[in-house]
Formats: C-alpha cells, structure tokens, sequence
C-alpha cells in the first residue's frame, strides 16, 4: 500500500503505539482520521499536520459512537486502511480483578475491534486496495500468568483476524496482525514496568513499533511478530507448551509479589 495514498482510521490514537503510528502515517502523507476519547494528546499533531490529521472522539464500546466514527469516514470520502490500536491493560491475578476490569478489558480489546470492522468493511471493500490492522501481543500466542484476562482477549484478537484475512480472501482487503513484545507506554502499570525490570525483558519505544508496523503495512504482510528472543518463545510455546510451562513456573513468585496491591500486601488485622 502506498501511504501517501492511504486514509486510515486509527483508533487508540492518543498515546503509546497509536499516537506514535498516527504521528509516522501524518509524516508519510496519509489522511488520518484519529478516534480517541481525549484531544489534547493530539493537539501538537493536529497543529503540525492540519491537511493530514483530524480527531473525532469516541468510545468504541458503545455502537452510536461506532456509527459517528463510520459517518465521519464517509464525509472525508472513504478509506483504505483501518488500524485498530486501542486497547487497556491490567496487571494482576485472575483473583485480584472484579467482573468489570474483565469486563472493560473484553470490551475494549475484543468487542470494539470486531464491532468497528464490521461496520466500516463495506467502506474497505470499495477501495481498490484495502488493508484491516490489528494491533495484537505476544501474548496472544502466550499465556502469561498475572495477565489471563489480557492474553484471553489477544488471543482473540489473533484469533479474529486469522478468520477475518480468510473470509475476505476472494476480496481486495487484505488482514495484517501485529505482535509487539512490552513496549514503553503509559498502559503500563509501575508493577508491571518492575516486573520488566526483574526480569530483564526488553521493552520498546512506541516510535520503533509504529516504524515496524507502517513498514509492514507499506509491504503488505500478513503479520508481523516484534522482537527477539520473543519471537522463539512463540514458536517454542506452539511446539513444546510443556517447555515453557517449567520455565514460567520458577517465575510465579516474582509474579505473584509484584502484582499484590499495597492494601493486600499489609493486610488490615
């Protein structure tokens, strides 16, 4: 795709990988219609690329405002190239979190995606060339433990858009799921950076995904898996689980510490 010639909707586009790929797409010449609740993140973008970038704001869990985000798609004249970015986070243990953290993550990283697609398809499948983004994990291909409620929403994620790229195989649009590893954002809780820091786990910019990903999009690919050695554990947890199962045990207790709250860590008597 070239993206000069690209109009995008991006969702998520007020911080971390999104607003570092609407930044990068802003740059390349493309036509950005940017969806996220807040526009003062963007206000420096918005200033700096007028022609190229405008903000409409929504919550993509609810369906009038996935309406409004389709009706402003049609008054600029259509797009070519829908990328889902938005998503929330939560580092903790199954037990730790109420119905509706699940609940929150499962709406916005699951049913906001799948809902948006669906109605902007028929706008897609009018370009001469179109292309659906999803913005995954690696943890939508391992399960990773003070994270099952996210991993089950990115394997799902994944999930949709391997369905998806087959659905619309006889069709001009095309399906492209991206894996970033533990990337530097504000999605990040400060248990969740310390446990990167014990672990030694690389993390990266938001500025080098975006890079990834726009250079994926520019090629047309399917996928695109971020980091190494990430990038082996997820073809070592698909070929021996069991492998991965032993090593991720010796970290539960790290695990388990860095995620109790303070309340729970000094329990009242």
């Amino acid at each position: 795709m070239r993206l000069s010639e690209a109009r995008v909707v991006l969702t998520g586009a007020s911080g971390g990988i999104g607003l570092a790929i609407a930044t990068a797409l802003c740059a390349s010449g493309a036509r950005v219609l940017a969806v996220a609740r807040h526009r003062q993140p963007l206000e420096p973008l918005l200033a700096q690329y007028p022609n190229n970038l405008c903000w409409i704001g929504a919550d993509l869990t609810l369906g009038a405002e996935r309406a409004e985000v389709l009706a402003e798609a049609q008054s600029i004249g259509g797009i070519n190239l829908l990328i889902n970015a938005a998503g929330v986070n939560q580092f903790a243990m199954l037990e730790q979190l109420d119905d509706s953290d699940i609940n929150t993550m499962l709406a916005v990283n699951v049913g906001a995606p799948i809902c948006l697609t669906r109605i902007l398809l028929p706008l897609l499948k009018q370009a001469s060339s179109a292309m659906v983004v999803n913005v995954g994990s690696t943890y939508g291909s391992i399960g990773y433990p003070g994270y099952a409620s996210y991993c089950a929403t990115k394997f799902a994620l994944r999930g949709f858009s391997e369905a998806l790229r087959r659905e619309l195989a006889d069709t001009r649009v095309s399906v492209l799921y991206v894996a970033p590893r533990a990337t530097r954002t504000s999605m990040n809780s400060p248990a969740a950076q310390a446990l990167n820091d014990a672990l030694k786990a690389n993390v990266d910019d938001p500025q080098t995904v975006a890079a990834a990903v726009i250079h994926a999009i520019a090629g047309d690919r399917r996928d695109l898996y971020l980091g190494w050695p990430e990038r082996f554990f997820v073809r070592l947890n698909s070929l021996l689980p069991n492998v991965v199962d032993r090593g991720l045990r010796k970290q539960l207790p790290l695990i388990r510490r860095l995620s109790q709250k303070p309340d729970q860590e000094n329990p009242k008597p």
